[in-house]
């Protein structure tokens, strides 16, 4: 499968750590623990529209038109707002992709990998599906979202991203994606729903987004062992299977970097990092200290980091890692095309 472009649309606002710290808005133990010295913020662009600029830009950069598209995916973790409304449908009517299906998908903090990984099976089964682009945005704008204080673990950003696949892959590609496996652990759901009863509205147990306290709740009654030990368990199987799925063992040569989940550089420190380092020697990479974590699109955001950075050489490999609410955790292998 070809990763003919990638695209990350960041807003030009930014909210700045140590002005938050200052103005009383976040600790400063938190801001530490984070690590993040700023987060994209759109003051004035929406959700949907962030999708459409990057989608806009995928194919800016690669030799597809929008009417090329057969499937058009798009995640999303918060409101996109309108209520009882398809903001996939928008995305392609705002791109002009009329011949697309557009689908949307919500998984939390993994809807972009879930959404790439829906593209690439729909893809594989189905004739005639050349181009497929998949689409994330989230903008966690107050008084609903906190995008400093929401969450334990994560501060929030504001973007929009694209990936754009083909197949089969062409000779302009310049990734290919080996393979793509995610698992599940649904007995951690109640996380993110805590003590609280199932409401009748949106925010209607709390005016503010809260899972800290949905958290707080879950842990009190069950602890952090096992949480832990699920997180760890999960990171070691998606990591195993997509790399023996690609045909790649863990010590190749060719495996240039693991790209890490943009959340706070203390979760990564101990809950991801040290299981990555048991099984591969490539160093890990933290690209999320300007972003914050970008809800769902992380994923793609590694993508075109790699891209943008020109990580890779021809024939050497990335290995990508994202999670979120439910539990799910997906990993993704990536080839630099060989030219």
């Amino acid at each position: 499968m070809g990763i003919a472009s990638v695209a990350l649309w960041l807003p030009a606002g930014r909210d700045v750590a140590a002005d938050a710290v200052a103005e009383g808005r976040l600790e400063a133990r938190v801001a530490r623990d984070l690590g993040h010295r700023e987060l994209p913020v759109a003051e004035d662009v929406s959700a949907p529209d962030m999708a459409v600029r990057a989608a806009s830009e995928a194919l800016r950069r690669s030799d597809a038109v929008a009417g090329d598209l057969s499937l058009l995916c798009h995640s999303w973790m918060y409101y996109q707002g309108h209520d009882l409304w398809s903001p996939p449908h928008y995305i392609a009517d705002q791109l002009g992709a009329h011949a697309a299906l557009p689908v949307g998908v919500r998984q939390i903090c993994n809807g972009g990998a879930a959404a790439l990984e829906l593209a690439v099976a729909r893809m594989s089964l189905e004739t005639g599906v050349r181009h497929a682009l998949v689409t994330t945005a989230d903008r966690f704008v107050p008084p609903g979202f906190d995008r400093w204080r929401s969450d334990y673990g994560a501060a929030y950003g504001d973007a929009g991203t694209a990936v754009l696949l083909r197949q089969p892959a062409a000779a302009s590609d310049l990734l290919l994606l080996r393979s793509l496996h995610s698992a599940a652990a649904p007995q951690l759901e109640g996380m993110h729903r805590g003590a609280d009863p199932f409401a009748r509205l949106p925010r209607d147990a709390s005016p503010v987004v809260d899972m800290r306290r949905t958290k707080r709740a879950y842990l009190k009654d069950h602890g952090t062992d096992v949480f832990h030990k699920i997180n760890r368990d999960m990171i070691r199987h998606v990591l195993r299977r997509a790399l023996r799925d690609a045909g790649v063992r863990p010590d190749d040569p060719r495996i240039r970097l693991a790209v890490l989940p943009r959340l706070g550089a203390k979760v990564l420190d101990t809950a991801w990092i040290p299981v990555l380092g048991e099984l591969l020697p490539a160093p890990a990479a933290d690209w999320g200290a300007d972003t914050g974590h970008l809800g769902t699109g992380d994923l793609a955001a590694g993508l075109h980091e790699l891209l943008r950075q020109e990580a890779l050489r021809p024939g050497e490999v990335a290995v990508l890692l994202n999670a979120g609410a439910g539990f799910t955790w997906t990993c993704a292998v990536v080839e630099a095309a060989r030219r």
